[in-house]
């Protein structure tokens, strides 16, 4: 295959002179009593304006800077989704310094990690739980020398102080840092191995956000525009979005309690959303229990497939069916209007990334108006490289390249980035920095194709393509994907390389069991172990492989399965921070559920092996 290449010129002029702290002051002289911020106050939300939060984030910078914190120290932060990351993140940007985020489930040796190869002189916790984990790895970290508990108040005793630093001061540090000077440093969630830290400038920031924004301005740029953030700010997907809030005047609110979520979105009513697949997945799966609970799973079902069908004939440009718009927009009034109202009656988008949707996902929120833009990148892109755009979106694809930014896809498919959002290096790494590009092309390591139009579909991860005994290339997101979509699945592994035919490793949700169990009529309070080997899940299971093999070749169709009695999870090991798998941890874990599923010789139907 040749060398496939789609680049976008910057839309905005680039600014090498910019870092991040321009961009609040920026809204802040655009729109000083703009409510920048929401933080949750009884039952509702209490805003926060652009020039209170400046306030605020001044304050904060100035008690680092009595505390000690010099330009260009390295401060590592654990804690979750909340108001005062953003504070936190800015004022470490106003103080000169560089923040290293350190994801809430990290372990004592995690942390350990990220805060000795960054060099890290402070560290700042939100909970006891993760103060208790930094003290655990205190002892091997000599340069640690300033420890700061959220949960003790140490915020607001920083800011108190700092009241005696002057503002010049602030001033000054917040102008050192040009474009090219390192903004932060976020070490990958090592699905891969050990975790490398990424480099990502000032100007992967800046530039990234005033491109996006004009690339987004449906979605950011817009009166009353809004979001809660739910998922991690330590990653670099939603850290992203925080900035390019700050940037475009958008009204954030946070909720890092995900069972919390409907009630928040319920009172907050965001007008777009910021979520990974497999949010979407139990917001779908959830609806469908809740409906088979009150005897409507009929109607629910019959309302998806009508929802999917009627997307699909818009996207492509077909004309509705009489009988396609009636039974539409009599479930729009019986079935799709009560979800929409549940997420708060206002989202019109959804950005989606970290993982492929899914073409059903994509058209059955599409039908109830809300247009999710699925898009593509890594923490080394500064998060999006691509996403759909609101005048023009495809289901099924992760959009085109964002202006200022370049892709094109090697001769083996690898996809290649280079641009505004492409990191500097990894941090005292030079040889996986020197290995990780092609000239000025970053390699992904992941595998797609472009359409005529240059929109990028992702076929999978190049070091996870699976090739059998018989020669056959199989890419395990294909088959994996829409078996995740069963509300029973938790998640799914294929495995095969080197076998003969295709297998599946396959953990259950324990959120959604109890519920699925007392619809089929089985006890709700079944255990894991037991519904792993029980004849009506495995047959449910078996259900959802026989709708992912009809999208393969019977080559590339999984042939056995086994259920397993456990949970793969981000406290177990086994997922990293984004809910995304870590394959090899759990090729080496469960080798020997592997070694089992090629133990009999197989015939041609699937057999589940419990």
């Amino acid at each position: 295959m040749s060398a496939v290449q789609f680049e976008v010129p910057p839309i905005v002029p680039a600014d090498p002179e910019a870092n991040i702290t321009d961009l609040l002051a920026e809204r802040v002289r655009a729109t000083p009593d703009l409510a920048l911020f929401a933080v949750p106050d009884g039952e509702g939300w209490r805003d926060i304006s652009a020039s209170e939060f400046q306030r605020q984030v001044v304050a904060l910078a100035k008690g680092f800077a009595a505390a000690g914190i010099e330009p260009g120290d390295k401060v590592g932060f654990i804690a979750r989704t909340t108001y005062e990351w953003t504070l936190v993140d800015f004022a470490l940007f106003y103080a000169g310094a560089v923040m290293v985020p350190i994801y809430e489930t990290s372990s004592s040796a995690q942390i350990q990690w990220n805060l000795s190869d960054s060099g890290a002189i402070a560290c700042i916790t939100e909970l006891p739980e993760h103060a208790d984990r930094l003290a655990a790895a205190r002892e091997d970290l000599p340069l640690i020398r300033a420890a700061w508990q959220m949960h003790d108040g140490d915020l607001a005793t920083l800011s108190a102080q700092g009241e005696a630093v002057p503002d010049e001061e602030i001033e000054r540090r917040r102008n050192l840092a040009k474009g090219s000077d390192i903004a932060t440093l976020i070490y990958t969630s090592g699905s891969t191995g050990r975790p490398k830290g990424c480099v990502l400038t000032h100007s992967n920031f800046v530039e990234l956000a005033r491109n996006s924004a004009k690339s987004l301005k449906e979605v950011v740029d817009t009166p009353g525009a809004s979001t809660l953030l739910f998922i991690t700010t330590a990653h670099v997907f939603a850290r992203f979005i925080s900035i390019l809030d700050v940037h475009a005047g958008v009204k954030t609110g946070h909720q890092p309690d995900t069972k919390q979520l409907l009630p928040a979105l319920g009172s907050f009513q965001p007008t777009f959303l910021l979520a990974v697949p497999r949010v979407f997945e139990k917001v779908y799966n959830s609806a469908e229990q809740k409906a088979e609970s009150g005897g409507k799973g009929r109607i629910f079902r019959a309302a998806a497939k009508t929802a999917i069908d009627h997307s699909r004939a818009l996207q492509e440009g077909r004309k509705v069916p009489f009988l396609l718009g009636l039974r539409f927009r009599l479930f729009d009034r019986l079935v799709y209007s009560t979800l929409r109202t549940a997420m708060g009656g206002r989202v019109v988008y959804a950005i989606s990334g970290s993982a492929p949707l899914g073409e059903r996902l994509g058209h059955f929120f599409a039908s109830l108006g809300i247009t999710v833009l699925e898009g593509y990148g890594l923490t080394e892109t500064t998060a999006p490289a691509t996403v759909n755009l609101a005048t023009k979106t495809k289901i099924g694809t992760v959009g085109p390249v964002l202006p200022g930014v370049g892709i094109r896809l090697a001769e083996d498919g690898e996809i290649e980035v280079r641009g505004i959002n492409v990191f500097k290096e990894y941090w005292r790494n030079p040889e996986a920095t020197a290995a990780a590009f092609d000239g000025d092309w970053f390699r992904t390591g992941d595998v797609g194709s472009f359409d005529a139009e240059g929109f990028l579909s992702i076929t999978g991860r190049k070091k996870e393509i699976i090739v059998t005994a018989g020669g056959k290339n199989v890419a395990p997101a294909v088959l994996e994907d829409p078996i995740r979509a069963n509300p029973v699945v938790g998640q799914v592994v294929v495995v095969g390389d080197q076998r003969p035919f295709i297998s599946a490793l396959i953990t259950l949700d324990s959120e959604m069991l109890p519920t699925w169990l007392a619809n089929h009529d089985l006890p709700a309070d079944m255990t894991l172990a037991d519904a792993s080997a029980h004849p009506a899940v495995i047959a449910e299971v078996q259900r959802a492989v026989d709708t992912a093999n009809a999208l393969v070749s019977r080559a590339e169709s999984i042939r056995k399965f086994t259920v397993l009695p456990t949970e793969w999870t981000e406290a177990s090991g086994h997922l990293t921070p984004k809910l995304s798998i870590k394959r090899n941890v759990i090729l080496d874990d469960f080798a020997g559920a592997v070694d089992d599923l090629y133990s009999v010789p197989v015939n041609t139907t699937n057999v589940s092996l419990s």
